[in-house]
Formats: C-alpha cells, structure tokens, sequence
C-alpha cells in the first residue's frame, strides 16, 4: 500500500465515523442502525491504516529504542480501540434496540480487565504514540512544526469526549495528508 494513502484515508475516515456518529445521535440515541454500523466500520479501517502509519512515523523517527517503543504504544492502542469497535459493530448486529444494546456493552464489561484495556486505557495509548511520535518528530525536523501543532490540537480535543471527533478528525487531517516526510533525520539525532 502507498504509504500517502494511509496517511490521508485514516484521518478521513475518523472524520467520517464522526459525522457518522452525529447522524446516527439525531433521534436521540446511538445504535443500532446503518449509520453505526458504516460509522464504526469506517473508524475501524481508519484503525488498520494507523498500522502502516506508525510504522511510516518510526521509519522517520529513526528506528531507535525510542521510536520503536512510541510506535509499540501507538499500536497497542490501535489494537486496543480495534477490539471496543469491534465489540461495538457485534453488538450493535445483534441487538434489536438500544436498550438491548446497553445490556450487552454491560455484558461484555463486566469481564475482569475488558473496561480497563479495551475501553479505558487502551484506546488513549492510540493518541499517546501520536502525541509523543509527532514531538519528536518535529525535534529531529523531520515533519514540519505545523504537522505537529495539529496532531497535538487533536490529542488535545480528543479529551473533551467522542463528540468532539469530527475536529479531531479534521487536526489529523491536517497533520497527517497528505505526509510527504523527509526521510531519516541526521543520525546524531537518533534515539
């Protein structure tokens, strides 16, 4: 795969399950329904493009113990925020409504370690290895400060909760598309 596609469709199709997820709320309620499950299917592709992404990010990075174990953490929390969407579009399939919904979700929670890993602190290490990652990144001038601003501004916004992906989504594509990258910063500045 082009690495310049990844870079550009994974912060799309998180802007995508934002507005995704916006339609699916207007009646008062989330799920289910094909808006969540097009909403959640497309932040679970976004997800598997952030593999290559990571790993496009620890090439420019240099490769070092530094680079590797930020890209580690950004990739188990893609893992991590993999299983809640899946979780999320198997639940959303077999439930009839919403209220069946929030049984199941309690259901799947209440399994020692499932909230913890795969709804609250998993996901944030997705956000961590991008916070992290673009710093660096923009020490070694290996992306441009301006790609880093605006993945920090996402990080950031991702704090105010889920209704705040559709900014998210639009800092990270500014941040990530397209990424032209500049190859390998000077080895003086490897870690």
């Amino acid at each position: 795969m082009n690495k310049s596609v990844a870079f550009t469709t994974a912060p799309v199709l998180v802007t995508a399950y934002a507005g995704l997820r916006a339609l699916d709320g207007m009646d008062g309620e989330r799920g289910p329904g094909p808006a969540w499950t097009a909403g959640h299917l497309a932040f679970l592709a976004a997800l598997i493009l952030f593999v290559p992404v990571f790993l496009e990010l620890r090439r420019l990075a240099g490769r070092g113990p530094f680079a590797t174990a930020t890209a580690a953490i950004g990739l188990v929390g893609a893992v991590c925020t993999m299983a809640q969407i899946s979780v999320d579009l198997v639940v959303g399939a077999l439930a009839a409504d919403h209220a069946a919904m929030r049984g199941m979700f309690a259901d799947v929670q209440s399994v020692p370690g499932v909230s913890l890993v795969v709804y609250a602190v998993g996901p944030v290490l997705l956000f961590v290895g991008l916070l992290v990652m673009f710093c660096r990144l923009a020490v070694v001038r290996a992306v441009p400060v301006w790609r880093t601003v605006a993945v920090v501004l996402a990080v950031l916004v991702s704090l105010l909760g889920l209704d705040a992906l559709p900014a998210v989504g639009l800092l990270l594509c500014a941040g990530l598309a397209p990424f032209p990258g500049r190859g390998t910063p000077p080895a003086t500045a490897h870690s």
